[in-house]
């Protein structure tokens, strides 16, 4: 469950099988308890009995609250409404780092080499309606994930341009946490706010159509606010990984960064990610991957040992 759609499946772990994939526009909903009567009545195979549902939403106990949708669940509730025995849940970014061992070749682009010699522990992280990471380390060979908020961490301009932005979006905003510009609508905002500071009408109305004019490179706007986005997701991923030292690998996650390979792999986000002072050296030793495995949050909810 992200902040724009939720992807329901039934796994068989003995065939290690997804069935019944469905997936979910939010806004057409009122809630996940409506999501889940459609997906189960349509269902044309015996109800599970357990579930393990991965959201969008801070740290919790059994009541979760997903801020960008503003949704709200109780897990023992949903079991009692639909006869689980057992009904979990964890961050959706936490379902995408248990995902991580299970990821196969054709899964995963791999950005950069790196040496990947300076820990083993693994940060997933990416762009899509906010900005969601989390963390992978193992202990006496069993995976925990982390879940963290990065898209609530502070985002710092590097270059004259980026001070402009911010000049511009403080006294909105106060401060500028990651999301604020590092997510769709972040996107958008870089976009809308380059258009005032260039004196320019925009064209684009929403995130996708400010990506699509920027892979085409028929708009300079667009394409100087992707370069831009780029580099801000750069700046937040190097910060990701220096503060949970998790040097074994950086995998991007989420809606949006699956689509821009390209593009990322020719901007600055690599550049920005390792230019970190004294630890450039360590972040450029940190292996970098898209994950493209079109539902990653499903295979980890899968694997989770809560699941």
């Amino acid at each position: 469950m992200g902040g724009t759609n939720t992807r329901i499946a039934l796994y068989d772990p003995a065939n290690d099988e997804y069935r019944a994939l469905n997936t979910y526009r939010n806004q057409d909903y009122s809630d996940l308890e409506q999501v889940l009567t459609h997906w189960l009545n349509a269902l044309k195979e015996t109800h599970p009995l357990v579930c393990c549902i991965a959201a969008a939403a801070p740290p919790s106990t059994d009541r979760v609250n997903m801020l960008n949708i503003g949704w709200s669940f109780s897990c023992a509730e949903l079991a009692r409404q639909f006869g689980f025995i057992q009904a979990s849940w964890l961050n959706d970014f936490q379902a995408n780092a248990y995902a991580l061992p299970y990821l196969q070749d054709h899964e995963r682009v791999l950005l950069r080499h790196g040496s990947g010699q300076t820990g083993d522990t693994l940060a997933t992280m990416g762009p899509g309606t906010g900005l969601g990471g989390a963390c992978l380390t193992s202990l006496n060979g069993v995976a925990h994930a982390k879940d963290c908020e990065p898209g609530h961490m502070g985002l710092s301009p590097a270059n004259a341009l980026e001070m402009e932005i911010f000049s511009m979006l403080v006294p909105r905003f106060g401060e500028i946490h990651a999301e604020r510009l590092v997510s769709g609508p972040g996107l958008l905002l870089l976009y809308l706010t380059l258009a005032e500071i260039r004196g320019e009408a925009p064209t684009a109305q929403s995130p996708a159509q400010v990506s699509t004019l920027a892979l085409q490179g028929e708009d300079s706007l667009a394409v100087q606010a992707l370069q831009t986005f780029c580099a801000l997701l750069g700046s937040a991923c190097g910060d990701f990984v220096l503060a949970n030292g998790a040097y074994g690998g950086l995998y991007l996650a989420g809606g949006i960064v699956p689509q821009l390979q390209g593009f990322l792999s020719a901007s600055t986000f690599t550049g920005r990610f390792r230019e970190k002072g004294a630890m450039g050296a360590h972040l450029e030793a940190v292996p970098l991957y898209v994950i493209t495995a079109p539902q990653p949050g499903l295979i980890g909810a899968a694997h989770a040992p809560i699941a």
